[in-house]
Order: C-alpha cells, then sequence, then structure tokens
C-alpha cells in the first residue's frame, strides 16, 4: 500500500514539473496537440514555450504556420510581435486564379461594431509585405490561420507602381477602368484580401480595415487589378489579430 501511495505521488509531482504555466493549446492537422505558451512568430514559423513551474524548468519548440490547424490562446498569453516581412509563401494555392466572375454579395460590413463583453480582447501582431505584381499568382499569404469570429485589424501603406505610369496606395486609384479586376465595384489598385485558398468572397481593406472572420482559413492579401504582369512595388501591412482565447 505504501509503494502504490509513493507511486502515485512520484507521478503526481512528474506531471507538476511539466505542466505549463500558460494553457495555450495548438492543434496540428495530424490530430496531435501541443499545450504551452505561444512566444513568438517568425519565418512562418511559431515558437512554443513547453513545460514550465516555479523553478523555471522550460524548453521551447517550433511549428510550422502551414502544419496548424488551428490555436486557441490563453488569456494571459499570445504570440509576440514579429519583425519579419517576407512571409510571402513561394507558392502560395491559387485563388479562383484571379478570374473574372463578379465579386459575391454575402454580408461583409465595412467595419463590424465591437463586441460589447467586458473583457477587452487581446491582440497579436503580424507584419507582412504584399507585392503588387503577379509572382505569387496575385496572393501573398499572410502566415496568419484565422478562425471564424476572430476579430482582425489591418492597416496598409506605401505606394506600388501599376504599370504605364499608374501609380496607387492601399486606397486604391478611383479613375483607372478595369473590368478583370476582382473587386469591380472598388477601385483599382486597392489592398483586398480572402479567407482560404477556396473562396471567392473577396473583403476590401484600403488602407485600414477591422471585420470579423466570416470563416477559418489562411490570410491571402492582393491587389485589385486585372494585370498585374507589369506591376512592381509593394504595400506594408500590419495584422492585429485576436488572441484571446475562445
Amino acid at each position: 500500500m505504501k509503494i502504490t501511495f509513493r507511486l502515485l505521488l512520484s507521478v503526481l509531482l512528474l506531471l507538476s514539473l511539466v505542466t505549463p504555466l500558460f494553457a495555450d493549446t495548438i492543434r496540428l492537422k495530424d490530430g496531435s496537440v501541443i499545450r504551452g505558451q505561444v512566444i513568438g512568430f517568425k519565418d512562418q514559423q511559431f515558437t512554443i514555450l513547453i513545460g514550465g513551474n516555479a523553478r523555471g524548468r522550460r524548453g521551447q519548440t517550433t511549428v510550422y504556420v502551414e502544419d496548424v490547424e488551428s490555436i486557441e490562446f490563453d488569456s494571459g498569453s499570445g504570440p509576440s510581435a514579429t519583425d519579419d516581412s517576407s512571409m510571402a509563401r513561394n507558392n502560395p494555392p491559387p485563388i479562383n486564379n484571379r478570374r473574372n466572375d463578379p465579386e459575391p454579395t454575402a454580408s461583409d460590413p465595412r467595419i463590424d461594431s465591437p463586441n460589447s463583453s467586458a473583457a477587452a480582447p487581446t491582440f497579436f501582431t503580424i507584419k507582412v509585405g504584399v507585392k503588387a505584381d503577379a509572382s505569387t499568382n496575385g496572393w501573398t499569404n499572410s502566415g496568419l490561420v484565422v478562425r471564424k469570429g476572430q476579430r482582425l485589424r489591418i492597416s496598409a501603406s506605401g505606394r506600388v507602381s501599376l504599370g504605364r505610369g499608374r501609380f496607387s496606395t492601399p486606397g486604391g486609384v478611383a479613375n483607372i477602368n478595369d473590368n478583370d479586376k476582382l473587386m469591380r465595384n472598388e477601385q483599382t489598385g486597392a489592398l483586398i484580401a480572402v479567407i482560404g485558398d477556396d473562396n471567392d468572397e473577396f473583403i476590401l481593406i484600403g488602407p485600414r480595415r477591422e471585420f470579423v472572420a466570416q470563416r477559418d482559413g489562411v490570410l491571402f492579401l492582393g491587389v485589385n487589378e486585372g494585370d498585374l504582369t507589369d506591376n512592381t512595388g509593394s504595400y506594408d501591412i500590419v495584422i492585429e489579430a485576436e488572441a484571446s482565447g475562445r
């Protein structure tokens, strides 16, 4: 009986040494789950602090964003701001091949009303450069996997060339006609977004936009123009994503 009690006590002590102080839950696409504290994002990899107790015994691991199914953040944690501005994947999945279908009319308010919950949400920051050319099929992978209901704040700056002596800021240019652009009723050259590589519900971002994600998926960013082959330059994007556990 004493041996059994001592064994149980030893197991409980071992668990206390490896239980993380924070409880971020990282679910991978292969079905495995990592519990720890997400402390950073760089080069398309999340850095996760695992283990830890009063003695500070902790280790770190990294996970590529493409292997992550979802992340549920502890209310007291969240990845730190990244200084990486080159998160665009070399070969992102084609999104509708930028075909000329009219944009959908699904509900997509310009700025969603703030949540009236008592606890203010926590946000983490990602920075990325969005190329105006066709080098990645017209879309830049932000490196962020969003979840339905997650609040996003996106701000953009910079100036790109649309070819033939024409230039645009993230708000777009009103006097350029373009029947081939994805969002035909919005200004040419404006910053746009889409969630998921199988989705045609494009979102106008412009210089700044706050909205709530209507579905799960990777956030892609692009320029609202039909012919990107003669474009140069990029927009500088700052994404603030809600990190509060849901």
